[in-house]
């Protein structure tokens, strides 16, 4: 019975992805419950009012905690593990105090949007903390972009879980009920929360000049853009769809049916792609085809079919796109604290979700805000295209590959005592060459 793996201990990845799903599962209840009572039931000219602020305030905060955010989670012993802890508690904490101001008039009402951007901000850094407690407990790092993939697929599939149940509570009864049952799921998140084992990662002076010089990589600069590029066009095409389809609930649901599709291909067919060629031609196909498919849903006249057709693509391009950059990431970043620098771009890719979502609540027609995103995308995409070839043949800014430290590290492993001694190591055999 000991080697019966129903009562083999839990892996700590096991522990972080049933965290992960009963948090989604929370935040998608979150989602429909303030959807059904804050923009819903709102004129559209107040909706977009509401949620304009709303993501301006959520801008705020990433740019005070971007640059301590990455120092914090590594250098404090399990400090990636606590900050998914607070998240999770401070989540349960201001939906239980939503309960009680989601349905009350005015002035008691307006309690409700600093509760909410509360929760939305604990939402976006639990999403950092995660990201970067990711390469802690993951232990063969080859499997650090598999893990990412299952974690996103399994966003995916808890969102819908988590979303349907709370939506049919709204419906049934009111807003209070969806709220409470976003609070006992971050309740039990925080309860596997405190399951994750503890992690630390500690660098001295070198090692972070090092992982500045690693992450500067022309090829990792280049990846960042294009994914942020990417986020960009899930933020608006979200709101876009959202507001061109506030009062035609059937249309919404079929072109956020057809994200979700995308969000399934693209993790299922991009760590196969991964196998067979490099991370960048992942992206500049992403950033492409997304383009093209956004382009020919504005000509198509931006009705439901056409906006299907652009989520469905941006969708596809958000997963595939991401397990290619965590696959180059993997690659080209830092080897010494790579938790760090998955947090200071998921950091950056959130805001730059929230810009495009800025970009679409304006009032505009679908076809046109496709046509632009369209435009943007396969712009960027001939952008990233030019300047991959301008890194290849341009003198870099660091001629020393972080691939070549590793095989060093490897080989030396026991007369070394630090991945930048390594460097030194490797530089000194590339000169004697």
């Amino acid at each position: 019975m000991a080697t019966d793996p129903r009562f083999l201990p839990r892996s700590p990845f096991v522990r972080l992805m049933q965290t992960h799903a009963i948090s989604v599962a929370g935040d998608a209840s979150v989602a429909a419950s303030l959807a059904g009572s804050l923009f819903f039931a709102q004129p559209t000219s107040a909706a977009r009012s509401d949620i304009l602020l709303y993501l301006l305030l959520t801008m705020a905060p990433f740019a005070v905690l971007s640059p301590v955010m990455g120092p914090i989670l590594d250098r404090f012993r399990g400090g990636r593990r606590i900050m998914v802890i607070i998240s999770c508690l401070g989540r349960a904490v201001l939906c239980l105090a939503m309960v009680q101001f989601i349905i009350q008039p005015s002035p008691e009402g307006l309690l409700i949007y600093p509760l909410a951007f509360g929760v939305l901000v604990l939402q976006k850094t639990y999403s950092i903390a995660k990201a970067a407690l990711v390469p802690a407990i993951v232990t063969d790092s080859s499997q650090l972009v598999r893990a990412n993939s299952r974690l996103a697929i399994v966003s995916l599939v808890a969102s819908m879980v988590g979303g349907a149940p709370a939506f049919l509570l709204q419906v049934v009864f009111d807003a209070r009920f969806s709220l409470a049952f976003a609070v006992m799921m971050f309740t039990v998140a925080t309860f596997f929360a405190f399951r994750i084992p503890r992690t630390q990662v500690v660098q001295n002076a070198t090692e972070e000049k090092l992982e500045s010089e690693e992450t500067h990589q022309p090829s990792v600069l280049l990846a960042g853009s294009a994914m942020a590029v990417i986020r960009v066009a899930v933020g608006v095409i979200v709101f876009l769809s959202a507001f061109t389809f506030k009062d035609d609930k059937i249309g919404l649901a079929f072109v956020l049916g057809a994200y979700a599709v995308g969000g399934f291909i693209g993790n299922a067919v991009a760590p196969v792609a991964r196998k067979r060629v490099r991370e960048e031609v992942i992206l500049t196909t992403c950033l492409l085809s997304a383009g093209a498919l956004s382009l020919l849903g504005a000509i198509a006249g931006g009705d439901i079919v056409g906006a299907a057709l652009a989520s469905l693509a941006v969708a596809t391009a958000s997963a595939a796109g991401r397990v290619g950059f965590d696959s180059l990431l993997q690659r080209d970043g830092p080897d010494a604290a790579r938790g760090r620098a998955f947090a200071r771009f998921e950091t950056r890719f959130q805001l730059a979700w929230v810009a495009g979502a800025l970009f679409g609540i304006i009032p505009f027609s679908e076809d046109f805000g496709l046509f632009a995103l369209g435009f943007l995308l396969v712009l960027a995409g001939l952008s990233y295209l030019t300047a991959l070839r301008s890194a290849r043949t341009a003198p870099s800014r660091s001629k020393l590959r972080p691939q070549v430290v590793d095989q060093v590290w490897d080989l030396t492993k026991g007369r070394v005592r630090s991945r930048y001694k390594a460097s030194r190591t490797a530089k000194r055999k590339s000169d004697e060459q």
